[in-house]
């Protein structure tokens, strides 16, 4: 399977990487094809600018400066989308991605206004993996926004039925080593299980 693991971390050092190394190994392992997307590493631009936000909805100018990561997304069948939950948000590149990529005629048909339709229906699986400096319960208390856009608005575009997971370590800035090499093994394990 043609896996899109869209990665949004800015330090190589961190957890992230390490989680982001066992993910795409267990993929690799499994037999999948992974078009690992770093948003950092390749310099992903997050700004939607205001000529960009004017050809938002003009069909041969919004995909200008995106063509690449617009096949990329076109491409996958499943996407996995990691990133650390900051202000219990999307970090500002993750959600830039969103802004720019996520666009008519691209993610989603606007033809009918009245009848959107989705268009990443060659998508059978999304998984987010994401990591907290909070408790679940502060998390909960906020409405969780990340898991929330990951199993409810990513869920609108991809195929019907698709199969949609979030694994997410709160508390991350307290976790022992034992926890955190526990949440490995299960971002490895539950990747490893993609079919």
């Amino acid at each position: 399977m043609k896996i899109l693991y869209l990665y949004c971390h800015p330090l190589e050092e961190s957890f992230h990487a390490a989680i982001r190394d066992a993910g795409v190994a267990a993929l690799i392992r499994a037999g999948h094809d992974v078009d690992l997307c770093d948003l950092y590493a390749e310099g992903f631009e997050p700004v939607l600018t205001a000529d960009m936000r004017r050809d938002y909805h003009d069909l041969e100018k919004n995909r200008a400066g995106i063509e690449g990561y617009i096949e990329r997304l076109h491409a996958a069948e499943a996407l996995v989308v990691q990133f650390p939950t900051w202000c219990f948000g999307f970090p500002a590149m993750l959600k830039g991605f969103f802004d720019r990529i996520f666009g008519p005629g691209i993610t989603f048909d606007l033809s009918d206004p009245a009848n959107v339709k989705p268009m990443l229906t060659h998508i059978r699986h999304v998984i987010g993996i994401s990591t907290y400096g909070r408790d679940r319960l502060r998390a909960f208390i906020v409405g969780d926004p990340p898991r929330k856009m990951v199993t409810r608005y990513l869920r609108w575009f991809v195929a019907r039925g698709a199969r949609i997971r979030y694994l997410a370590l709160y508390h991350m800035n307290i976790a022992s080593e034992a926890q955190r090499k526990a949440f490995l093994a299960r971002v490895s394990t539950e990747l490893a299980s993609l079919r």
